[in-house]
């Protein structure tokens, strides 16, 4: 599952790949917002990313496009 954060007053958004599903990660963003702490969210490699939820601008929940190479006709 791809996950993308935008952070204000940030260029770049934070792109996460994930093994949990949609429902997690939305569970999981909807509770930070109502604690008002941090969304923390583990990557596929084993990393965590801690984003304070006052700087979320969005968070983008996805499949992703995974192994399309190539043209199409």
């Amino acid at each position: 599952m791809e996950i993308k954060i935008g952070v204000q007053q940030a260029q770049r958004e934070l792109v996460v790949e994930s093994e949990a599903s949609a429902d997690e990660v939305q569970k999981l963003v909807a509770d930070a917002l109502t604690a008002g702490g941090v969304l923390t969210l583990s990557d596929t490699k084993g990393r965590t990313v801690v984003v304070p939820v006052e700087k979320l601008a969005y968070v983008e929940i996805g499949g992703g496009v995974a192994g399309q190479v190539g043209f199409r006709s």
